[in-house]
């Protein structure tokens, strides 16, 4: 499928899902990205769920690396196809930005290269390791930033595609792609 067929039908698909199920594939989920080998690592990115877009609540997982002692850096969008990263810490302070996204007011910035993990939100993913997001190109501009060894891992509430046909050059794959019922490596 193309990727705006395959938005489309996520989008749809997630709209279908009661609240208290995504709560419960959210912690199957979490429990899942225990078992990938990226626990030597110290800095994790992880985007903060848009509830009114049905995402994964990613807050069990952010309370696995948090009881693991690692850095969790929460994104805040500055300007267009742009985001800076923040230390989530209990005095972070959050408010939900035009998408109903929920950003850090402030505090200590992290830069791109010192992020090791990026958990990355999306719609749909094939099993080449391609993801479909909403479209922005945040997330692709973003991990341009990254080290090259960044390890990418996406999370979602479905199983994989086959294949999206119409990928790009500048298209970011990922390493994993986690879900309730199974991890995909790449």
């Amino acid at each position: 499928m193309l990727k705006h067929e395959l938005r489309k039908k996520y989008k749809n698909l997630r709209l279908e899902l009661e609240s208290s199920y995504i709560s419960d594939l959210s912690i199957d989920l979490a429990n899942h990205v225990l078992q990938i080998p990226i626990w030597d690592f110290f800095c994790f990115h992880v985007f903060l769920s848009i509830e009114e877009n049905k995402e994964i609540d990613t807050l069990p997982l952010i309370t696995i690396l948090q009881g693991k002692d690692k850095n969790v850096v929460v994104p805040k969008v500055s300007g267009e196809h742009t985001m800076e990263n923040y230390l989530l810490t209990d005095n972070t302070v959050l408010i939900k930005n035009k998408w109903h996204i929920p950003e850090p007011v402030d505090g200590l910035q992290v830069p791109e290269e010192k992020i090791d993990v990026v958990f990355l939100p999306l719609l749909a993913f094939d099993k080449l390791g391609n993801r479909v997001g909403y479209g922005k190109g945040y997330y692709d501009a973003f991990l341009g930033k990254c080290k090259k060894e960044t390890v990418k891992i996406g999370l979602s509430l479905f199983e994989a595609e086959e294949t999206i046909l119409d990928t790009h050059v500048n298209d970011v794959k990922l390493d994993y792609c986690v879900t309730p019922k199974k991890i995909y490596a790449f």
